[in-house]
């Protein structure tokens, strides 16, 4: 088992490291203080230069589509060699976008690369590749516990050459945003099948007749334009049925291969977010005095500092060993150590930023830091793709089966 940095990332990760620190930090402020100034779900001219000058630059290192792995339209990259990118790729809410490894574009553009049909890649499949659209992946409903996927009901009909969706869908992240156009939509298109056929995956423009954008749904008060995570309604809404994606009943399978790698990927993010907020905390603590001291010798900083170091390396253990064992191509084995880290590196990363605010004083709530936002993400991560006891129950079960018959 070699968790290690490979010869063929390590000068990637040096590459990314460089990029994020010299380009994209620096540019970070101007990008979301432009936010509001042309209506919130709108990109400004400012705002669409940056990303534009950014992602050429990143083309042009060949910096793009890392998170692709094991296909031939990205680097071939293993997914241990990824999480090393990815969570250089925590350290800045740009990064991801700019090299391409953003969510939800990233599982959209998996679920398309090894699911699509030829005339979906071309479509879909080529312009999001290529950075010149966004997606969205549509699956948590208002009126249902979302969190066990076979309460999904967002109706699907057919009617001849079409299918029509009628119902809601909310947290739909990256609804906001207008380069948006597409949703991958988690639908029943068959209440009598068997309990994980009942449910397909449908293509739908974002632009199709009878979507109503209800409202942005806040997070801790921030709708997190021009991104958002769109309360949507569905009133038939019709789209041919070419648009399915492999085949009707086939919704929990796709789900599966997506939602695996998605939820590391955030892992490895929430590590890079936790490695900021530790450096940022024994800058800050060097560099204030209170008493007659640096803080950093005050109270307890010193258990402070090292139970943070001491568990972000604990947990980045733990998402390579998971990153590793999704490499060997066996899901069901891999699905317990994706719970496992799933639930321990958004809460190793909210613990170390929340330490890091206290060291911060004041200005860690404040805009002066990114860490009262990135407080919110990691606490939102909590929730989004399962939230914590649903993993852990997928851990109790794994557990327990080595000492039962249960199957």
């Amino acid at each position: 088992m070699d968790l290690g940095i490979s010869k063929k990332v390590e000068p990637l990760i040096n590459k990314v490291k460089t990029m994020i620190n010299e380009e994209i930090k620096p540019k970070e402020r101007d990008f979301f203080d432009e936010v509001s100034i042309d209506g919130r779900w709108k990109l400004t001219s400012k705002q669409i230069k940056i990303l534009d000058e950014l992602k050429s630059k990143a083309k042009t290192n060949k910096l793009w589509n890392f998170w692709l792995t094991d296909s031939s339209e990205g680097y071939g990259l293993s997914s241990v060699e990824y999480a090393y990118l990815a969570e250089e790729m925590g350290k800045s809410r740009l990064a991801a976008e700019v090299f391409n490894c953003n969510a939800p574009d990233t599982g959209n553009m998996e679920v398309l690369e090894r699911f699509g049909s030829e005339e979906q890649k071309k479509q879909w499949l080529s312009p999001l590749l290529e950075g010149k659209i966004r997606s969205a992946f549509l699956m948590t409903e208002p009126d249902v516990a979302s969190s066990d996927a076979t309460n999904i009901s967002m109706k699907c009909g057919s009617d001849g050459k079409d299918y029509i969706l009628n119902g809601e869908k909310w947290w739909s992240s990256g609804a906001g945003d207008p380069r948006c156009k597409i949703y991958i939509v988690m639908c029943k298109t068959d209440k009598n099948a068997e309990k994980y056929k009942q449910h397909s995956q449908i293509l739908v423009p974002s632009d199709t007749k009878g979507i109503e954008i209800l409202r942005a749904m806040e997070v801790y008060g921030h709708d997190d334009a021009p991104h958002g995570h769109m309360h949507l309604k569905f009133k038939n809404v019709r789209v041919p049925k070419e648009n399915i994606i492999l085949g009707e009943g086939r919704g929990f399978e796709i789900a599966q291969s997506r939602l695996g790698p998605g939820r590391i990927h955030h892992c490895m993010r929430a590590i890079g977010q936790a490695e900021l907020a530790l450096e940022m905390m024994c800058e800050r603590s060097l560099s204030r005095e209170a008493f007659g001291k640096k803080i950093a010798y005050l109270g307890s900083n010193f258990d402070i500092i090292a139970n943070c170091r001491m568990s972000i390396e604990q947990a980045r253990l733990l998402c390579l060993k998971t990153a590793w064992i999704i490499d060997q191509g066996d899901p069901k084995a891999a699905a317990p150590w994706i719970s496992k880290i799933k639930v321990i590196a958004p809460n190793t990363a909210l613990k170390v930023t929340d330490e890091a605010i206290q060291m911060f004083g004041g200005a860690g709530i404040s805009q002066e830091t990114p860490l009262g936002m990135q407080w919110t993400h990691l606490r939102t991560l909590r929730l989004a793709d399962g939230p914590d006891a649903v993993h852990r129950r997928q851990v109790a079960r794994a557990e327990l089966k080595k000492f039962s018959n249960q199957k």
